[in-house]
C-alpha cells in the first residue's frame, strides 16, 4: 500500500511538472510572485550597463561545465609586421627619450617628447588608417601602452588616455560622418588633444548619478539663433584636461519644453566641445600621487552649445550612458591592464637582477629563502597577468567585447601589479626608497594608487561589478528570470525558471561527483600533461556555479548589498579566468617546458585561493543548514588543497635570477636600455658582468676559506688575488669591471642639502666615481 501511494505521488509530481499550464499556474506563478518581491528592479542605467558588451569565457565558467573548445579555438594574439616595426622603431625611440627624473622635476613631459608623441601618431593608435590613424589591433595597443608606461608613467598615461575611453572611441562608434571627418584626422595627427570629463565631486564611482545639467533651449551661436543646450558642469580628475583642445563632456540633459520631442528628461548625453569655446574653464591641475601627468578640473556655467556638439548629433541625445558603457566594455580591457602588467614585468626584471648582483654575507640576496619568496610572487603575478592580457586582447581582436572580463582584468592587473612592485621594493630595500634618477622602481610605486582608483575603483569593481553584473550577464538563466518576472511574462518565466532548476540539479551532481573523486572525471580537452589542471578548473567551475546559485537563492536581491560575499565570489571568478588564460597562453606559446614551473605555481596557488574564498563564502551564508550541506559537497574529505610548496617556489624564483629564455619571455615587451648611465641599463649590465665572473668569484671565496687569501672583499680581494698570482691580469680586469658595475647599481642618489631645501627643480645628482664607490 505504501509503495502504491509513493508511486501515485511521484506520478502526480511528474504530471505537474510535465503539464505546462498546470505547472505554470500551480508552481511557476507563485515563484514568480515571490521573485518579484525579493529582487530589486533593474533601473534604466543598470539595464544599459548589463546590455553593454558581450559574454564569452566568463559565461562558460558560470555553467559549471566549461567547453574548452570555446577557449582553445580563440586565435592567439599576434602583431602585424607594421605593428612590430612601430614598437621596434618609434616606441623604442620614445622610450630612449624618456627620463623619469626629468619628467618628475619638470612636472610635465618635455616639449620634444610631446612633439614626438603627436608626430608619430601615438595619440591615434585606435583611429583607422582611413582617418589618418595607426589602426592598431588591441594587442598592439596594449603592447605600446605597456612598454611606454613601464618605462615612464606620465608618458604611459599620456599615450593611453586618448586611445581608451574618450572622444576618439566615442566618435568611431557613435559620431556623425561629419564629426568623424572633422575630428578623427586632427586627433590622429595630434593637432587636437582630447580629454573626457565624466567624474565630478559628488559622482565618482556612481557616475550614473552625475549632477551636471544641460537644458535644451534656443541661443546664439556664431551670430545665429539655433537650438542648443545651456550646460553647467563641475568635473575633476580629468586626465589631459589642463592641455586639452577638445573636451568630451557627459551631463544629464533636460528638456522642460520638450523641444526635442522625447520627454522632459532625455537623460545622460555626451557632447564634444572645443576648449576655446566661450565659458569652458580648463588649465588648473591636480597633482595625483605626485605624478606629473596632466590631470585637472574643468568647469562651465550656463555654457551654450548647439545640438550638433552632441556626439552622434541630436538623435543621440539621452543615449550617453549606453554609449559610455559600450566603449568601456572594450577600453577597460586594454590601457590599465597593460599598465598593471608592465609594473609586474618591471618588478620581475629589476628585482631578479638586483637580487642576483646584491650580496650580503658573501651570498647573492636572491639565494635567501625570504627573498625568494617575494621573487616567486613577483614572477607568478607577471605570468598570470600577462596571460590574461594576451588572451583578452585576442578576444577583442576577434570581435568580442567582454564587459565582465574587462572588469576582472582591470581589477586584477592593477592590484597584482601593485603587489609585484611592493614585493620588488622589499627586495631592493633601501635602494628602492631613495628618490632619484638611479631608482628604477619609485616612479611606478608612486603612481600605483592611480590605476587602483580610475575607471571604476577596485573596491567597487570587485564587490559590485565582477560578480554582481557577472551573475546577471553570464548566468545561463538568471537574467531571463529577472526580466520575465519584472515584465509579468509567466510563460517566459516558466521556461527560464525550470531551465535554472535543471542547471542547478546538474551542477549539484557534478559537484558531488568531482569532489568525491578529486576531479579525476571532470572534463579536459586532451592537452596531455596540462589536462590535470584543466580538470581541476572544471571541478572548481562547478563548485563556483553551485555556490553562486545557492547565494542567489538564499539572499536574492540582498546579495547586491552583501559586498563581502559578492567580492569573494568575484575573486573565485577572477581566479578561474586567469588560470584559464595561463593554460591557453602556455599552449599558444608552444608549451615550453622551461615555463612549466611558472604555470604549475600559478595553477596551484589559484586553486588554493579558490578553496579559501569559497570556504569564506560558506562560513558567512546566513542559512546555516544550507551552508553545512554545501560544505559537505565541496569538501567531502576536508579542505585538501595547499599552496605551492617551497621547492616549486624556489624553481620559480630562479627564473628571475638567471639570464635566459624564461626570464626574457616573462618580461618580453619591456624597454631594455643598453645605456650604462641609465638606471635599468646599469642593472642589466651588472647582471651580465656578475654572471660572467661568478666562477672566478667562487674560486676566490674558496681560497679565502682555505686560508690561501686574506679575508677581504670586493676590489681589495681581487687585488690580493692578483698579487698572489691566483688570477691573471685579464681575469682581474673582468672582476674589476663586474665590481664597478655592481657598485654603480647599489649606490643611491645623494643631494646637496641646499638643493633639497629650496623650492623648484632639484638638480640631478652627480654619480660618485667608481673608484670612490669602490
Amino acid at each position: 500500500m505504501l509503495s502504491y501511494l509513493i508511486a501515485v505521488a511521484v506520478l502526480l509530481v511528474l504530471a505537474l511538472l510535465w503539464l505546462a499550464p498546470l505547472r505554470r499556474s500551480l508552481l511557476s506563478a507563485p515563484v514568480m510572485g515571490l521573485l518579484r518581491q525579493r529582487l530589486p528592479s533593474i533601473s534604466a542605467t543598470e539595464r544599459e550597463a548589463l546590455e553593454a558588451g558581450d559574454t564569452w569565457w566568463d559565461a562558460q565558467l558560470f555553467t559549471g561545465r566549461p567547453d574548452w573548445a570555446v577557449l582553445r579555438s580563440l586565435p592567439p594574439a599576434r602583431l602585424s609586421e607594421a605593428e612590430q616595426a612601430f614598437l621596434d622603431g618609434p616606441v623604442e625611440a620614445l622610450c630612449r627619450m624618456l627620463d623619469a627624473w626629468e619628467v618628475n622635476e619638470q612636472r610635465d613631459l618635455p616639449e620634444p617628447v610631446w612633439r614626438f608623441i603627436r608626430d608619430q601618431g601615438l595619440l591615434g593608435m585606435i583611429i583607422p588608417r582611413a582617418y589618418g590613424g595607426l589602426g592598431f589591433s588591441a594587442a598592439a595597443h596594449s603592447q605600446v601602452v605597456m612598454k611606454v608606461g613601464a618605462r615612464e608613467g606620465t608618458a604611459g598615461v599620456t599615450v593611453s588616455v586618448p586611445n581608451s575611453l574618450g572622444p576618439a572611441e566615442l566618435l568611431l562608434r557613435y559620431g556623425t560622418e561629419a564629426q568623424r571627418n572633422h575630428y578623427l584626422p586632427r586627433l590622429a595627427r595630434g593637432e587636437e588633444i582630447p580629454c573626457f570629463a565624466l567624474t565630478g565631486p559628488t559622482a565618482g564611482s556612481d557616475a550614473a548619478s552625475i549632477p551636471d545639467r544641460g537644458v535644451v533651449c534656443y541661443g546664439d551661436y556664431r551670430g545665429e539663433r539655433v537650438l542648443g543646450m545651456r550646460v553647467s558642469w563641475d568635473k575633476r580628475y580629468i586626465t589631459l584636461a589642463p592641455v586639452a583642445t577638445v573636451l568630451g563632456l557627459a551631463f544629464r540633459l533636460e528638456d522642460p519644453d520638450e523641444l526635442l520631442g522625447r520627454g522632459p528628461v532625455p537623460g545622460i548625453t555626451v557632447a564634444l566641445i572645443p576648449t576655446d569655446h566661450p565659458g569652458v574653464e580648463i588649465g588648473r591641475r591636480h597633482f595625483p600621487a605626485g605624478v606629473a601627468f596632466q590631470n585637472g578640473p574643468t568647469r562651465g556655467r550656463d555654457v551654450f552649445i548647439p545640438l550638433d556638439f552632441i556626439i552622434g548629433g541630436p538623435p543621440r541625445a539621452g543615449q550617453g550612458w549606453r554609449m559610455l558603457m559600450g566603449c568601456l566594455a572594450a577600453g577597460r580591457s586594454i590601457s590599465l591592464p597593460a599598465a598593471g602588467v608592465g609594473n609586474a614585468k618591471l618588478a620581475a626584471r629589476t628585482a631578479g637582477a638586483y637580487a642576483r648582483v646584491r650580496r650580503q654575507f658573501n651570498t647573492p640576496v636572491g639565494r635567501f629563502e625570504g627573498v625568494q619568496e617575494a621573487l616567486t610572487r613577483i614572477a607568478g603575478q607577471a605570468y598570470r597577468l600577462d596571460a590574461g592580457r594576451w588572451v583578452t586582447t585576442a578576444a577583442l581582436d576577434a570581435g568580442i567585447e567582454p564587459a565582465v572580463i574587462s572588469a576582472i582584468l582591470k581589477y586584477q592587473a592593477t592590484a597584482g601589479g601593485r603587489e609585484a612592485i611592493t614585493d620588488a621594493m622589499d627586495v631592493h630595500g633601501g635602494k628602492a626608497i631613495c628618490t632619484g634618477p638611479s631608482n628604477t622602481l619609485f616612479g611606478a610605486y608612486q603612481a600605483l594608487p592611480v590605476g587602483i582608483t580610475v575607471e571604476g575603483a577596485n573596491i567597487l569593481t570587485r564587490s559590485m561589478i565582477v560578480f554582481g553584473q557577472g551573475a546577471l550577464r553570464c548566468h545561463p538563466w538568471l537574467l531571463r528570470e529577472v526580466q520575465t518576472a519584472q515584465a509579468g511574462d509567466l510563460t517566459g518565466f516558466d521556461r527560464a525558471f525550470w531551465g535554472h532548476v535543471r542547471h542547478l540539479l546538474a551542477n549539484l551532481g557534478r559537484v558531488a561527483l568531482h569532489n568525491a573523486t578529486g576531479g579525476r572525471l571532470a572534463s579536459a580537452p586532451g592537452a596531455g600533461a596540462l589536462d590535470r589542471w584543466y580538470r581541476q578548473l572544471a571541478r572548481e567551475s562547478a563548485n563556483f556555479a553551485l555556490v553562486a546559485d545557492a547565494a542567489l537563492l538564499i539572499l536574492g536581491g540582498e546579495l547586491k548589498r552583501r559586498e563581502r560575499l559578492s567580492g569573494r565570489l568575484a575573486d573565485v571568478l577572477s581566479e578561474l579566468y586567469l588560470m584559464s588564460c595561463a593554460l591557453k597562453q602556455h599552449e599558444d606559446d608552444g608549451c615550453p617546458i622551461a615555463d612549466r614551473p611558472l604555470l604549475d605555481w600559478v595553477c596551484q596557488e589559484g586553486l588554493y585561493r579558490i578553496q579559501e574564498r569559497l570556504d569564506r563564502v560558506l562560513a558567512n551564508l546566513p542559512v546555516r543548514p544550507a551552508a553545512f550541506l554545501l560544505r559537505r559537497l565541496l569538501f567531502p574529505w576536508g579542505r585538501r588543497r595547499r599552496p605551492a610548496d617551497d621547492r616549486l617556489g624556489r624553481r620559480v624564483a630562479e627564473t628571475l635570477l638567471e639570464p635566459g629564455e624564461v626570464r626574457d619571455r616573462l618580461t618580453a615587451g619591456l624597454y631594455l636600455s643598453r645605456d650604462r648611465d641609465d638606471a635599468t641599463g646599469a642593472l642589466e649590465w651588472a647582471l651580465r658582468e656578475v654572471v660572467a665572473t661568478e666562477d672566478l668569484e667562487q674560486r676566490l671565496r674558496q681560497a679565502v676559506r682555505d686560508g690561501r687569501l686574506p679575508d677581504l672583499d670586493g676590489a681589495a680581494l681581487h687585488q690580493a688575488a692578483l698579487d698572489a698570482g691566483g688570477i691573471s691580469e685579464p681575469d682581474h680586469r673582468r672582476l674589476r669591471a663586474a665590481h664597478q658595475a655592481v657598485m654603480r647599481v647599489i649606490q643611491v642618489d645623494e643631494f646637496e642639502a641646499a638643493d633639497l631645501s629650496r623650492p623648484g627643480k632639484v638638480p640631478r645628482p652627480a654619480q660618485r666615481c667608481q673608484s670612490e664607490a669602490a
